[in-house]
C-alpha cells in the first residue's frame, strides 16, 4: 500500500503490501475512519475508493465488522443501488434511518443483512474530483434522524479526508487499500495484569459457560464450564470459530444470530441441541471488538415447541438461505402468474402466512391479479374494484408505498374501524407495497390464520422481499405485454391456415421462444401449384422486430417466386439476391420443395437449413442430407442444387427449424436421433395429432431459447 501521509513528499517504498504500509507511513484511511467512528460513537464503517479507470468503488478498509459481512459489496459499480454508490452519484450525504427504510430503498442490502441498524454514507469529493465514499453504521438504538452535530461531524470528516486524498494524488501517491480495523474502539484503561488475572479467575468460577469471540467468531477465551457444556476441552475451542469444532452448531440460523448481534449491537439468543439430548441456551452480548457468549442448560420452556426464549423475538422467520433461494426464484419468474405462484407457494408458507393476494390498479380502482389460500374465493373477490380513494389498508399500501402490519383483528380495527377495510376472515395481515422504479406497481397481502407478531427483523425481511416481488412483477407484466405483442405479430406474419390440396395433407405448428420477449424469425408456407404444391420453411437470424420484418419479406418473396413457376433452386437463388439487395446484416436458412403428386416425387433445395426427415410407408425414417448451398444473404453468386426424392402415398415429410431439436446441454445429433425415433414410432397417427406429439417436448419445456416451427406433409393414396 502506498503511503498517503502528508509527512513526506518522497517516493513510496516497498512493494505495495500492507506490511510495507506499516513500515513506511501512517494508514491514513484507517486512522480517519477510526477517528470518525469514535466521534460519532458508530459501531461499524468502511471507506471505498473510486477506481482510477473504471466507474467502480472498491472497498479499501473496513472497521467494526468482519469483511465477509460486506463481501457482496467489496466492488461496486457506480450505478449500484446501495447507499455509498448513491452518495457518489448524487454527491450528497445519504441517510438510512432504520431497517424498514433500508428494505424499502435498498432491498438487496436488506436481503443479505436483514437486521436493525442505521447507516450514513457520504462522498469523498473536492471541487475538482471524487475519490470515493465512506459509510458508518449505528445499532438500531440510534435515533431514526441524524442530528445536526452528527451531520456536521460527518461532513467535516469527509471534507478533510477528501482533501488529503487530493493532495496524495497530486503527489503521485494515490491511496490504496489498508488492513481492516477489527477493533476500532479504544481499549478501556485501568485494567492491568493483576485485574486481568482476577477477571479470568472470577469467570472460571462461574457455574455457566462463558466464551469470548472476536469479530470473526474465533474463540479467544473460554472458561472450564463452557468446555464441559460443549463437550470439548477448552484447548480445542481456542483459536477457531465456535461452530468450527461443533458440527451441531453449523445451522445457518445460529450464524444468523451471531451476525444479528454484531450488526444490531443488541443481545440475541438461541437454543441448540447438543446430541443426543442436551438442549443448550446461548446468549450473545455484542461489543466493539467481538462477543461475549453465555452458555447454560435450556429449561423446558426455552426448547423448540415451547414458549419462545428471551430475545428470540428478533429471529426472522425467513433464514438467510431461504431469502437467497427466494431471490433466485423471483429472478426466474417470467410471467405474472409465475410471480403469483411464487408468492403463494414459497414466500407465504416460508413466513407462516395462510393466504396471499397480489393486487394491482387500473382506471382508479384496485384489481386482484391473483390469490391463493383462501377457503372461499368470494372473500378475495371483494377486493376487486375497490376505488383508490377508499380508506383501506390495501389501498393505502398500493397508493402510498408504505407497508402496514396488523398483529390481530383488534389491531386492524383500531386503525380501520370500517367493516370493509379487510374483507376476509383472517386474524393478522402484512400489507406490503410493491415498489419498482420508484413507484408503486401493486401490493401484496399476506394473511395469517392466527394472531401474529411482526418483529423488526421480520418486517425488514418482508419489506425487502416485497421489493424483489415488485421488480419481478414489473418484469413479468412487461413480459406478458411484449409476449402478447410478439405472438400477435408473429401470428400475423404466418399463414392463418394451410390450404387444402388434392393428394397432400398438411399440418403445421409454431411455438414462440420462452426465454426473452423478442419476436422470432421462423416461418413456413404452403402454396398450391399446378399438379401439386410448394412448401417452404425457414429461419431468419435473430429474435427482434427486424428479424420478424425480414421474415415477412422473405416469405412474400418465396411465395411470389413460387407463384410464377420458379423451381426450388430458382426460388432460393432469387430470394438470396433479394436479401442481399435489401442490405440486411441478417442471414436466413431455408428449405424449399415442390411436390409432384401424380409422379409421387419431391424436388427440393436447401440453404443452410436442418435436413428434412422422410418417413416411408414402411415406417422407416431417413434424414434427407441432400446437397445444399450457403445461408441466404451470404453470397450473391451462390447456387442451390436441387435434389429429387420419392414421395409415395403414405409417406410423411417433416420440415422443421432448429428450435425443435436444439436444447441447452443436449447433443444435437442425439436430439435429432430422438426426433427420428418419435416420427418412426408415431408416424401413423392422424397428422394433427402427430404434429402435437412431435412438438410436445418443446411445448412443455419451461425455458425455450429459440422458436419452433414444424411443417408436416403426408402423401395421400390415389392422389387424395
Amino acid at each position: 500500500m502506498a503511503d498517503v501521509s502528508d509527512a513526506s513528499d518522497g517516493p513510496p517504498s516497498g512493494d505495495g503490501t500492507a506490511g510495507d504500509a506499516a513500515r513506511t507511513g501512517a494508514p491514513v484511511l484507517s486512522l480517519a475512519l477510526a477517528s470518525l467512528m469514535d466521534d460519532l460513537r458508530a459501531h461499524a464503517g468502511a471507506v471505498y475508493l473510486l477506481h482510477p479507470q473504471e466507474p467502480v468503488l472498491e472497498l479499501a478498509v473496513m472497521a467494526g465488522l468482519p469483511r465477509p459481512f460486506v463481501a457482496p459489496w467489496e466492488r461496486l459499480g457506480l450505478s449500484a443501488k446501495v447507499p455509498v454508490a448513491q452518495a457518489v452519484r448524487e454527491r450528497r450525504l445519504v441517510w438510512v434511518g432504520d431497517g424498514e427504510e433500508m428494505a424499502r430503498r435498498f432491498p438487496r442490502i436488506a436481503v443479505v443483512l436483514p437486521y436493525a441498524f442505521t447507516l450514513a454514507a457520504l462522498p469523498l469529493a473536492t471541487g475538482r474530483a471524487t475519490y470515493g465514499a465512506v459509510f458508518v453504521a449505528w445499532p438500531s438504538t440510534h435515533p431514526a434522524e441524524l442530528s445536526e452535530r452528527e451531520r456536521g461531524l460527518l461532513t467535516a470528516a469527509g471534507d478533510r479526508l477528501a482533501r488529503r486524498l487530493e493532495r496524495a494524488a497530486e503527489k503521485g501517491r494515490p491511496a490504496r487499500p489498508e488492513p481492516d480495523l477489527l477493533s476500532p474502539a479504544p481499549v478501556a484503561a485501568g485494567v492491568g495484569t493483576f485485574g486481568s488475572l482476577e477477571a479470568a479467575r472470577m469467570v472460571a468460577r462461574l457455574p455457566y459457560g462463558m466464551c469470548a469471540l472476536d469479530l470473526d467468531g474465533r474463540v479467544g477465551y473460554a472458561n472450564p464450564a463452557a468446555g464441559e457444556l460443549l463437550g470439548l476441552p477448552v484447548s480445542a475451542l481456542l483459536g477457531s470459530p465456535l461452530w468450527a469444532n461443533l458440527p451441531w452448531l453449523t445451522d445457518p440460523v445460529y450464524e444468523d444470530r451471531y451476525r444479528a448481534a454484531l450488526i444490531s449491537r443488541r443481545p440475541t439468543s438461541f437454543v441448540a441441541l447438543r446430541p443426543p439430548a442436551d438442549w443448550l441456551s446461548f446468549r450473545l452480548y455484542p461489543g466493539a471488538d467481538g462477543l461475549s457468549v453465555r452458555i447454560s442448560r435450556a429449561g423446558p420452556r426455552a426448547r423448540p415447541g415451547a414458549e419462545r426464549p428471551s430475545g428470540a423475538d428478533d429471529v426472522p422467520l425467513v433464514t438467510m438461505t431461504q431469502v437467497l433461494g427466494l431471490t433466485g426464484a423471483l429472478t426466474e419468474a417470467a410471467s405474472v402468474q409465475d410471480v403469483i405462484d411464487l408468492v403463494a407457494d414459497e414466500i407465504g408458507p416460508s413466513v407462516g402466512a395462510r393466504a396471499a393476494v397480489v393486487l394491482g390498479s387500473q382506471g382508479g380502482r384496485m384489481h386482484v391479479l391473483g390469490h391463493r389460500g383462501y377457503p372461499d374465493a368470494r372473500l378475495v373477490e371483494r377486493f376487486e374494484g375497490t376505488p383508490l380513494t377508499a380508506r383501506t389498508p390495501g389501498v393505502r399500501a398500493l397508493t402510498t408505498g408504505l407497508p402496514a402490519f396488523f398483529e390481530s383483528r383488534a389491531h386492524l380495527e383500531q386503525v380501520y374501524p370500517e367493516r370493509e377495510a379487510t374483507p376476509d376472515t383472517m386474524a393478522a395481515w402484512a400489507y406490503l407495497p410493491l415498489i419498482a422504479s420508484g413507484r408503486p406497481v401493486g401490493a401484496c397481502v399476506l394473511a395469517y390464520a392466527e394472531p401474529h407478531t411482526f418483529p423488526t427483523g421480520e418486517r425488514a425481511v418482508l419489506t425487502s422481499l416485497s421489493g424483489l416481488v415488485a421488480q419481478a412483477l414489473e418484469r413479468a407484466r412487461l413480459y406478458d405485454v411484449k409476449h402478447r405483442l410478439a405472438h400477435g405479430l408473429q401470428a400475423a406474419l404466418l399463414p392463418d391456415s394451410l390450404p387444402s390440396l388434392p393428394g397432400v395433407e398438411a399440418a403445421a405448428r409454431y411455438l414462440p421462444a420462452t426465454e426473452g420477449m423478442e419476436i422470432g424469425g421462423d416461418f413456413y408456407d404452403l402454396v398450391p401449384t399446378p399438379g401439386g404444391a410448394a412448401a417452404v420453411i425457414g429461419d431468419v437470424e435473430g429474435h427482434n422486430v427486424t428479424a420478424a420484418a425480414l421474415m415477412g419479406q422473405l416469405r412474400t418473396a418465396v411465395r411470389a417466386y413460387t407463384t410464377v413457376g420458379q423451381p426450388p433452386d430458382g426460388v432460393l437463388r432469387g430470394t438470396n439476391r433479394l436479401l442481399i439487395e435489401l442490405g440486411s446484416d441478417l442471414f436466413a436458412t431455408c428449405v424449399h420443395l415442390a411436390i409432384d403428386v401424380a409422379g409421387g416425387r419431391v424436388r427440393m433445395a436447401r440453404a443452410g437449413h436442418p435436413p428434412p426427415l422422410l418417413r416411408g410407408p414402411d415406417g422407416r425414417v431417413r434424414t434427407l442430407e441432400v446437397p445444399g448451398g450457403p445461408l441466404l444473404g451470404f453470397d450473391p453468386d451462390a447456387r442451390y442444387p436441387a435434389t429429387e426424392v420419392p414421395f409415395p402415398p403414405g409417406s410423411v415429410l417433416a420440415l422443421y427449424t432448429d428450435g425443435l431439436i436444439e436444447s441447452p446441454g443436449v447433443d444435437l445429433d442425439d436430439a435429432l436421433a430422438a426426433l427420428v425415433r418419435r416420427l418412426a414410432s408415431s408416424g401413423d397417427l392422424p397428422l394433427e395429432e402427430l404434429a402435437d406429439h412431435l412438438v410436445r417436448h418443446s411445448a412443455t419445456a419451461r425455458r425455450r431459447s429459440d422458436d419452433v416451427a414444424l411443417l408436416l406433409l403426408r402423401a395421400l393414396p390415389g392422389g387424395g
